[in-house]
């Protein structure tokens, strides 16, 4: 197996008065996050909110962060869109500027999707990437998205597209289904999103975080992603964030 994922900051996306993209700010915290400890910067997940951002602001995004001294294999890009075409699009072009990963969601806007119809989607994706396609990492995040990714969908997937489908970041917190997918997909690479049970996971096989925390406390995590090591100071910190509206609050 290759060296382990580590910690990726979800980064929170800051905005200017007008609504646009603080680019400045943005790749400033970049490379505070990682001068703090992780080995990897998350463009576009949820905490930085991906689904609102165009092609265009993503494009002058990464673009920014490349010129920045910021290489390839330190961003994962967050591709969390609809249409197989819109996902396929963003995934291309992050992955023609070498991103380390790409974190791929589920379709979200219709609800009771069974397995195969979620299968089809992703599989609909890497046909549309094409030979480029590789390192995705599947984004189970069923409160947002309401389409959970079943342990056993994780299965096919992983099987009929070895080499692309790579790890899960489960980001759930729910600790069976989590426990579940260390068990039976030990071996990709399996990050845990609630940092709650960030160090647990790690302990039975996780390979890290993409942690919206990591916005916040990055050396603070580091034991828990890479050691498995519990500090009941950052569940305390998680269970007091919950408490607001997430992204706001970070």
């Amino acid at each position: 197996m290759s060296a382990r994922f580590g910690l990726s900051v979800a980064i929170a996306t800051p905005f200017d008065k007008y609504g646009k993209i603080a680019i400045p700010t943005l790749v400033a915290h970049a490379h505070s996050s990682l001068v703090g400890g992780c080995s990897s910067v998350t463009l576009f997940g949820t905490t930085g909110e991906g689904a609102s951002i165009g092609m265009q602001e993503r494009d002058e995004t990464f673009a920014a962060f490349i010129a920045s001294g910021i290489a390839g294999n330190q961003i994962v890009g967050g591709v969390l869109v609809n249409a197989a075409e819109d996902a396929a699009t963003q995934a291309s072009h992050a992955l023609r500027l070498g991103v380390r990963n790409i974190l791929l969601a589920p379709p979200s806007y219709f609800k009771g999707v069974d397995d195969d119809g979620v299968f089809n989607w992703f599989a609909d994706v890497f046909a549309r990437i094409g030979p480029e396609a590789r390192d995705v990492i599947v984004y189970n995040i069923p409160q947002v998205t309401m389409v959970p990714l079943s342990v056993t969908l994780v299965g096919r997937l992983r099987t009929s597209f070895p080499g692309i489908v790579v790890g899960v970041k489960d980001s759930a917190g729910n600790w069976p289904v989590t426990e579940a997918l260390l068990k039976t997909h030990g071996d990709l690479i399996i990050l845990i999103g609630d940092e709650r049970h960030l160090a647990r996971g790690v302990r039975l096989g996780g390979q890290g975080a993409i942690s919206g925390m990591a916005n916040l406390i990055p050396r603070d995590l580091l034991p828990l992603a890479l050691e498995g090591r519990d500090d009941q100071r950052v569940t305390d910190f998680v269970d007091m964030l919950v408490k607001h509206p997430v992204i706001p609050a970070i």
